[in-house]
């Protein structure tokens, strides 16, 4: 199969249009804000929830619910991705996991008191199909693009996924904002939200066709012998011996570990944060995550051109050390004003961390190699084990402290050992400043 091919790296980027309205609408805005208001008792105004006969507070559940979706998704990416690389059925696990993650965010429709447990699971499995699929979908780029254009069309991807998530919000907000212009009665309050959830699982499964349609079921063909569950392990271990032998990747993947570590908790509990601890309005927290998109789409070909002229790592050590700086400001907030202007700047990076980090890595894979779902399912489970413990992380600090102002102190410290490993990364082509791409 011809590289580059045009047909080929859009329907490519048109998967992040498609599942990245799961990041906005259910990670990051409507989803906690209704879970919130949904686990707040309205008689006492409590926000201890039950779980399935387990009492705690509603925003460590949200924390732990998290963790526990992405330990599950870490569990099992090896041994999938090493079983779609041997049979050949790459496409095929992409789409199995695109469904259960969608039909998942269709099915959170149902969302109320009465179900809140029930949705809890609905949350984890939407989790789970969202960071199962993108395993594979990652794996596609090194196979599609040549290496000059990894960081250029990763960018795409992250920025395509920006705006098509924005396109939803705005229907979904306008819809809360303005029931009456949809029919809804204003004083059900609980129907825009749920809807949102609705056509956030059609808008991902919908698009997702294109995608489907045009990427090849597998670039390198294999007519697999013997049972693929088997073989999968053996094409683990083969890919696993292969990558102890790259010092340069273990480097990264340690380095990835802990600054994603600050980057995806700040992303998943950021809007829990400004409920709680500043108070914000619903509406407000929504325009301004709607800002954050918009500013990343800017980000991530910012951080694309960045790393064109200084090099990958010079530009994610930037990367980072802003991080850094984010986190320390977020300690002391106590505004609604400090909280947007913030916003403001982790959507300058935001975008660009997460597009650069995944062109990094497709450049330390070794060029000959075959195996790139497997590969993948290597950086998937480091970051999904770093989402693990950096959520845990936050809700048991919170927990105990009672507060989540001292659960930022440790995002610092995340990011901080980050920097450090990225530092030590040095000298390998991949990783030099790359020609500026016309």
């Amino acid at each position: 199969m011809q590289k580059n091919n045009p047909t080929i790296t859009r329907a490519w980027c048109f998967y992040d249009w498609a599942n990245s309205v799961y990041s906005l609408v259910i990670t990051s805005t409507i989803f906690p804000i209704y879970y919130s208001a949904v686990a707040k008792n309205p008689d006492t105004g409590s926000t201890m929830v039950d779980f399935f006969g387990f009492g705690m507070q509603s925003s460590v559940l949200f924390s732990y619910a998290v963790s526990a979706s992405f330990l599950i998704i870490a569990a099992l990416s090896p041994f999938l991705t090493a079983i779609a690389d041997y049979s050949g059925r790459k496409k095929l696990f992409m789409q199995l996991f695109c469904y259960l993650g969608s039909l998942s965010c269709a099915a959170l429709f149902f969302f109320t008191r009465d179900t809140f447990s029930v949705s809890v699971v609905l949350f984890m499995l939407a989790s789970i199909g969202f960071s199962g699929s993108i395993v594979f979908y990652n794996s596609y780029l090194p196979e599609i693009a040549t290496e000059d254009q990894y960081d250029r069309l990763s960018a795409r991807g992250f920025a395509m996924g920006y705006i098509g998530s924005v396109l939803l919000l705005i229907f979904n907000l306008a819809m809360i904002l303005q029931p009456g212009w949809f029919g809804i009665a204003a004083d059900n309050t609980s129907l825009p939200p749920r809807i949102a959830f609705l056509t956030t699982g059609f808008w991902w499964f919908g698009f997702a066709q294109y995608t489907f349609y045009h990427l090849p079921a597998n670039v390198y063909q294999r007519t697999p012998r013997g049972s693929w569950i088997l073989n999968g392990f053996r094409e683990l271990r083969k890919v696993l011996d292969q990558v102890k032998g790259l010092p340069l990747l273990k480097r990264y993947l340690l380095a990835y570990f802990f600054f994603n570590m600050g980057v995806q908790t700040v992303m998943y509990v950021a809007t829990i944060f400004g409920i709680e601890v500043l108070q914000l309005p619903d509406d407000a927290l929504i325009i301004t995550i709607l800002i954050i998109q918009l500013v990343a789409i800017a980000g991530a070909y910012g951080f694309a051109f960045m790393s064109s002229r200084y090099g990958n790592i010079r530009a994610l050590i930037v990367a980072v050390i802003i991080w850094i700086c984010i986190c320390a400001a977020a300690y002391f907030i106590t505004t609604a004003m400090e909280f947007y202007v913030l916003a403001a700047v982790v959507g300058s990076v935001m975008g660009g961390i997460q597009s650069l980090s995944r062109s990094t890595y497709t450049k330390l894979i070794p060029a000959t190699t075959k195996d790139h779902a497997s590969f993948f399912s290597f950086y998937d489970v480091t970051e999904k084990v770093s989402i693990v413990l950096g959520t845990l992380a936050y809700g048991a600090i919170a927990q105990v402290t009672g507060s989540m102002r001292y659960s930022i102190l440790a995002l610092i410290l995340f990011f901080a050992v980050g920097l450090i490993f990225l530092s030590l990364i040095k000298g390998k082509k991949s990783l030099e400043p790359q020609p500026a791409v016309n």
